[in-house]
């Protein structure tokens, strides 16, 4: 491993050198920018605005931008002079438990060495004294450029420094957290802990990069003329159940994948299909129901409901117009009925009290005859 920093842990009156090493690597694969049409490599060139000429990377120095645009030279021998007392040191400003640093907190990693045989029992005073502690220390140091705040803590037979943010660096997570009230219950927060102890541990080296691994198929498959591997049908989305079929599903599959068997009181009610979450239908009880936050199905769903009840309402008024039209029909036509028998039993009443008065005037004749 290479230092990348020389300087000295400062711990009380006794100071012990260290150089500084990385400790962490990244295995990410990079990529060139080239030309499409013909594999060129794009290269950015680095260009004086004054003379517009490329220069060389000895030629390059630091520049501090005004807010009146002036360029304020700064050098390396400049930063050398700090009037800091962490410009080559390592400063332990306190000890504390290692809970009370933020994870938020948490910057690149560093191994500290020690600088020398003059360094071994200082630096090995430290690290056994943090072991009985059980604590990390805060310190304060400057690299590349700027003071930083660090912590330091044993890992094996090493001291490792953690870069720290200063806390005014980590925002506060307003407006992230659901803005809806939720309750949830306790057969809820059962289910969970059940699929929590389902899943189990892991061991962290057992992980790894499969997108890497992937790419460098790609790579490979590419470099000697093949066809690269095809992606992978996405999984099928399952039927749509509430939170907690969703959770009892969860916890079954887990122990099915582990060679466990599930118990039947932990087998949802419709255990055909893969579980998601949808918003919990309402109950008639006092505790509010867990309200979920709807997506496009959500939406989907909401929009057929409206639909079908649109088609009800419509059918509904159809029916009840029809019944109305055919009712006001019929009293239409029993109306004209009672109507046309008044009129007929009218025109009989006269044509009979007609044929009554000539029957009495014919008799009345007779007499007088």
């Amino acid at each position: 491993m290479r230092s990348i920093w020389n300087g000295a842990i400062s711990f009380g009156l006794v100071s012990i050198p260290i150089k500084l090493v990385n400790a962490t690597e990244s295995h990410s694969i990079s990529f060139r920018q080239i030309h499409t049409e013909d594999g060129g490599r794009i290269r950015y060139r680095k260009v004086c605005e004054l003379e517009d000429r490329e220069v060389t990377q000895s030629e390059i120095g630091k520049g501090y931008e005004d807010a009146d645009g002036t360029i304020i030279p700064i050098t390396d021998e400049d930063l050398a002079h700090l009037p800091l007392p962490t410009a080559r040191t390592i400063e332990i400003v306190a000890f504390v438990p290692a809970d009370r640093i933020d994870p938020l907190q948490m910057d690149a990693a560093y191994y500290l060495a020690a600088g020398g045989a003059p360094a071994a029992k200082p630096y090995t005073l430290l690290r056994e004294a943090l072991k009985r502690s059980q604590k990390v220390a805060v310190a304060k140091f400057a690299l590349r450029g700027k003071e930083r705040l660090g912590m330091l803590r044993v890992v094996g037979d090493a001291i490792a420094l953690h870069g720290l943010l200063w806390p005014d660096e980590v925002r506060t997570p307003e407006g992230v957290a659901p803005d809806t009230n939720v309750t949830i219950n306790d057969k809820e927060l059962d289910l969970a802990d059940a699929l929590m102890d389902t899943l189990g541990e892991i061991d962290l080296d057992d992980l790894h990069d499969e997108y890497r691994e992937a790419l460098e198929e790609v790579v490979a498959a590419k470099a000697a003329g093949e066809v690269p591997p095809e992606a992978p049908e996405p999984a099928r989305g399952g039927k749509v159940l509430d939170l907690m079929a969703a959770l009892e599903k969860s916890v079954r599959a887990a122990k099915e994948s582990r060679g466990e068997e599930a118990g039947a009181a932990e087998e949802p009610e419709a255990a055909e299909e893969p579980a998601e979450v949808r918003r919990l239908p309402a109950r008639k009880s006092a505790r509010a129901t867990p309200k979920q936050t709807g997506g496009k199905k959500s939406t989907a769903s909401g929009a057929g409901t409206r639909k079908t009840a649109a088609k009800k309402t419509a059918a509904t008024g159809k029916k009840s117009t029809a019944k109305k039209t055919a009712a006001a029909g019929k009293k239409s036509t029993a109306r004209t009925t009672t109507a046309k028998t008044s009129s007929a039993k009218t025109a009989t009443g006269k044509k009979t009290a007609a044929k009554k008065t000539t029957a009495k005037k014919a008799t009345a004749r007779k007499r007088t005859a």
